[in-house]
């Protein structure tokens, strides 16, 4: 058994048991290929003359050929960005020459986007395909690599992974890590939180469910590797596959977000009761705000092994709340365990337990948005205290329930309504396997709130429905709060899960102007 937060000592350890498995196809990567093959991309990055602090741009899928890359970047001191190969061309150029990218290394599937991003970046010098071969011309990654040495670098440093916002506010923005120039082998902070707080060990089998280009899949599949256990990495989420997988490879740790708990218990119940679930001990959940009645509903289901935790990329504070802790403060997601929470009104002045405000973080670690000091600054007070925008409350005890981002409030009639409130009641119906609430413009309230509704399949969505959402709601809530209008179709989410709310309001606003 080793404690190291060193790949390299893990692989002389573990040799051929595996670090990563693909989910649907099996594919694999032991411990000792995954060593080898990314000290081989370690040693073409350093003769490229990329040097710690340099950065690089990866554009694939959920794969296997992903792995190495990250792993070689992360040996080397580099500052890597996975891109959300969702966007369209323009957003991920971007995000591509935002970061100042040198190198861009993408998946033969994504062979065009990665040459689209790679050519309108200046700052590209060279650009690889992990597949056999490149239709726009990209360098063959294993190719340049089959000559190189498998052995660490002699200057391996600790990189770190720059990630970029979901953009649900307005574009992209980079959050820039400190890099410490640590050894290679130190470890990030998440590593030892995986094992301290959440049990992660030689013996741990993780289910990642989402897109490698979020914070929490990538880290805590890195984060897998390094405390020494196996991360079965789903190609994209499908909810009976996710406890197919949980079934199949005896998962031990699984992470998900809440509409990934909704999917799975919107699953019929002779489908649920086909897999065996009982080999989980702790499954994670983020990113969003829970409904109070899926929790419960989960926690029925996988039993007393939840623990939520709320947390930013930008890492500047973090939250943590067990199951135990949750059924005496429902809706909680905790308190933190990374700095000091203080609810603030709009002129900064703090507010007592039960007041609704902006979530201001003390003592965290410091952030900042690269190439963009303004926004930077935005985020802090003149106290140093720093805030991700949310909104919320605190109980008596000092357990934090969130309400919703400022700029997702809507105002009717001079009232605060939360759209999350009412998604969560929404949520509940059984002909509802999805919904975004928004505010809309309104010449007698200011605003209206308006429910997009995704119905589970079989449902007939029409007139008879939408009245009998809107009665449901105001059984269970405020009647100002109730939709005003409900609409059919597709909501817009991120593979993270989050409501792309931004791309709604800009729909209706489109229609308004033509």
């Amino acid at each position: 058994m080793t404690t190291s937060m060193n790949p390299t000592d893990r692989a002389a350890v573990h040799g051929d048991r595996p670090a990563i498995v693909m989910a649907e196809t099996g594919a694999r990567l032991t411990y000792r290929q995954l060593e080898s093959s990314s000290n081989r991309i370690a040693h073409l990055f350093r003769r490229l003359g990329l040097e710690p602090g340099d950065h690089i741009a990866i554009v694939t899928e959920n794969c296997l050929d992903v792995f190495p890359v990250l792993w070689a970047a992360q040996r080397t001191g580099l500052l890597y960005t996975p891109v959300n190969w969702h966007l369209s061309d323009a957003e991920a150029a971007y995000v591509v020459e935002n970061c100042g990218a040198r190198v861009v290394v993408h998946s033969a599937e994504l062979d065009r986007l990665g040459d689209a991003v790679a050519t309108a970046s200046p700052a590209v010098e060279v650009r690889f395909t992990t597949g056999p071969s490149s239709p726009s011309g990209a360098r063959v990654l294993a190719d340049e690599v089959a000559s190189l040495p498998d052995t660490p670098v002699e200057d391996e440093l600790e990189g770190y992974y720059m990630l970029y916002s979901s953009g649900t506010t307005g574009r992209p923005k980079g959050i820039l890590p400190a890099l410490t120039g640590a050894p290679f082998g130190t470890g990030l902070p998440i590593d030892a939180t995986m094992r301290d707080a959440f049990g992660f060990g030689e013996d741990t089998v993780y289910l990642s469910p989402g897109p490698l280009y979020h914070a929490a899949p990538l880290g805590w599949t890195m984060g897998t590797v390094r405390n020494g256990g196996t991360a079965i990495v789903m190609e994209t989420f499908d909810a009976e596959r996710a406890l197919a997988a949980i079934d199949r490879h005896g998962v031990t740790h699984a992470q998900f977000v809440p509409t990934m708990f909704v999917r799975m218990l919107k699953l019929p119940g002779e489908v649920r009761r086909r897999y065996d679930v009982s080999s989980l001990r702790v499954v994670v959940h983020a990113a969003a705000p829970c409904p109070v009645e899926v929790k419960e509903r989960i926690i029925d289901w996988f039993g007393p092994k939840i623990l939520e935790f709320y947390a930013g990329s930008e890492g500047n504070g973090f939250f943590m709340i067990t199951t135990g802790e949750w059924l005496e403060h429902r809706g909680s997601v905790g308190r933190p365990s990374l700095g000091t929470v203080h609810i603030c009104d709009e002129a900064g002045n703090e507010l007592g337990p039960g007041e609704v405000g902006t979530i201001w973080i003390e003592g965290g670690l410091d952030f900042e948005y690269h190439g963009d000091p303004s926004k930077t600054a935005e985020a802090y007070d003149e106290r140093g205290w720093s805030t991700l925008g949310d909104l919320g409350h605190v109980d008596e005890d000092g357990y934090l329930y969130l309400s919703a981002r400022r700029s997702d409030l809507i105002l009717s009639g001079g009232v605060n309504i939360y759209p999350v409130e009412i998604e969560d009641v929404l949520t509940m119906h059984p002909a509802v396997l999805d919904v975004a609430v928004v505010g809309l413009p309104d010449e007698e309230m200011g605003q209206r709130v308006h429910a997009v509704v995704t119905v589970v399949d079989g449902v007939e969505a029409e007139d008879a429905l939408a009245a009998e959402l809107v009665d449901y709601t105001r059984a269970r809530l405020a009647h100002f709060k109730a939709p005003r209008s409900i609409e059919f179709g597709e909501v817009p989410r991120l593979p993270s899960g989050k409501i792309l709310r931004r791309a709604l309001l800009a729909r209706y606003e489109a229609a308004a102007t033509s």
